[in-house]
């Protein structure tokens, strides 16, 4: 296992190169100019001199070199320096955004907490109510439980998010009062009344995220479920005189994980991505919004550092997907 995990390590190197070259050279040629925004009365040597400071005067793959050695060599560092109050990266010159002038990852940092709140902890409810309603919906095929379990997945999963948060906007904070209706990222919780109000405005965008994230679990969990439940290996068991809870649990809702685990961990990297979506609905100041602001005034920086951040994300719960076979089914053999 450990040789496997080290040897997919080193195929990830240039297969990161790739995506970060990918990345970079189709944002090149995307449409648009960062001067769009400069007033018209600005003369054209000034904005000539504004294209070289922001890097944009020198050749496409000195521009590339610099913007890799940036990510993975002098971001790390101040990384590094910010944990043990080093001096390690000082001096050294940081990815920037054009929009902002700060640098990607502290913004980046800014905005990865409220991301974390929201479509973490949703991603985190929607697979814990997932699993055993896939569970229970493939041990019992066609029952009452197993039909509500389809019609509530299939409007969860068809329903767009933009719809269902504007309805419970409508409903529960315009109509009721309930909740919030825009996240109120300034919220400083220090006492209950605050850890309250923090509650209240996370709850609608948790629940349209959740909804969406078990509906599709949900149902990957029943199938995967139902494709074990007829195999040699259950009648077996059964005929062993071993008890159904012991079966349905220990026999075949391990060798059911194996496909629902691939899901499972190529979801995680949306997390930090963001619900681009979702956000934009209820005002979340997270990485998603950030990315479609950067989009807007053309800060490739940023979204050539968040699209990067995201390609790595996938690349190593890939890997991690991968590891757990292994664990969850012994027949899989990486040596």
């Amino acid at each position: 296992m450990l040789n496997y995990t080290i040897r997919r390590l080193l195929i990830s190197i240039p297969t990161l190169l790739f995506i970060s070259l990918a990345i970079f050279l189709l944002l090149e040629l995307a449409p648009g100019d960062p001067m769009a925004q400069v007033p018209l009365t600005v003369p054209p040597e000034v904005k000539q001199a504004m294209r070289e400071a922001l890097g944009l005067g020198e050749p496409v793959h000195i521009r590339f070199w610099k913007w890799i050695v940036q990510f993975f060599w002098t971001e790390p560092l101040h990384l590094f320096d910010s944990w043990f109050g080093t001096a390690w990266a000082e001096g050294q010159q940081r990815v920037i955004s054009w929009q902002t002038r700060s640098p990607v990852m502290e913004i980046v940092a800014q905005r990865m907490p409220q991301t974390l709140w929201v479509v973490g902890l949703s991603y985190i409810i929607g697979t814990l109510i997932a699993l055993p309603i896939g569970i229970i919906s493939a041990y019992r095929q066609y029952s009452i439980f197993d039909q509500i379990g389809t019609f509530v997945s299939m409007v969860g999963f068809s329903v767009p998010t933009f719809f269902t948060g504007v309805l419970l906007i409508v409903i529960f904070s315009v109509k009721l009062g309930w909740f919030p209706s825009i996240y109120d990222t300034t919220l400083v919780v220090n006492d209950w009344s605050s850890f309250v109000l923090q509650l209240k405005q996370m709850v609608m965008p948790v629940f349209v995220l959740a909804l969406y994230n078990a509906a599709q679990i949900s149902r990957f969990m029943r199938a995967s479920m139902l494709d074990n439940l007829n195999q040699d290996y259950v009648r077996t068991a059964r005929a062993k005189g071993l008890t159904e809870r012991v079966v349905v649990l220990l026999h075949v809702l391990r060798n059911s994980m194996i496909p629902v685990v691939t899901v499972i961990a190529l979801g995680v990297p949306t997390v930090f991505g963001g619900a681009i979506i979702t956000e934009q609905v209820f005002k979340v100041n997270g990485l998603g919004q950030l990315l479609i602001t950067a989009i807007q005034a053309n800060d490739l920086p940023m979204v050539q550092s968040l699209t990067f951040i995201f390609a790595v994300l996938i690349v190593l719960f890939n890997l991690i997907a991968d590891v757990l076979y292994g664990l969850l089914d012994p027949r899989i053999r990486y040596d």
